[in-house]
C-alpha cells in the first residue's frame, strides 16, 4: 500500500463521516419542524435557518468525499477487477444517498414555502435512511461479500 493510498483513503473517510453527520442531523431537524405549531414564528424560523446552514455545509463536505472516492475507484483502482460487486452496490448505495441529500433539500424548501403536509413520524421514519445505508456502506467496504 503506497502512501498516497492511505492519506487518500483517510480523508475518504473523515469527509464521509463529516457528510453523513449532517445527513443523520438535518432530517432530525425536519422532524423538529414537522412539530412545530404554527403561532411558534420564531422558533420554525430557527431551523429553518439551521437547516439551511446544515445543508450548505454537509453539500461543501460532501464535495471532497465524492472526489476522493472518485480517486480511489478510478486514480488507484479500489474495486476493480474480479470480486468487485461490493463496489457496484456500494456506487448504487452512493447515487441513493445523493439523492437522499437532494430531497433533504427539497423537503426543507416545502417547509419554507409552507408546503408540508408529512407527519413528524413520516420524518422520523425518514430520518432512519441515512443511518441504515451507512450501515450498509461500512458492510460493503468492510467485510467486501461479494
Amino acid at each position: 500500500m503506497s502512501s498516497a493510498y492511505l492519506w487518500v483513503k483517510a480523508f475518504h473517510i473523515v469527509f464521509i463521516a463529516a457528510w453523513f453527520a449532517g445527513l443523520f442531523y438535518l432530517p432530525r431537524i425536519l422532524v423538529n419542524l414537522a412539530m412545530v405549531p404554527a403561532d411558534s414564528t420564531a422558533e420554525r424560523d430557527r431551523l429553518l435557518l439551521m437547516g439551511r446552514k446544515l445543508y450548505r455545509f454537509s453539500s461543501l463536505l460532501m464535495l471532497p468525499a465524492l472526489a476522493l472516492g472518485l480517486w480511489l475507484w478510478l486514480g488507484l483502482g479500489i474495486g476493480q477487477g474480479p470480486g468487485s460487486g461490493w463496489m457496484h452496490a456500494k456506487l448504487a448505495l452512493v447515487i441513493g444517498v445523493i439523492g437522499y441529500h437532494h430531497l433533504c433539500r427539497r423537503l426543507l424548501r416545502d417547509f419554507e414555502q409552507g408546503r408540508n403536509r408529512r407527519s413528524h413520524r413520516w420524518f422520523r421514519v425518514y430520518n432512519e435512511g441515512s443511518v441504515l445505508v451507512f450501515a450498509a456502506v461500512v458492510v460493503l467496504v468492510v467485510v467486501k461479500p461479494f
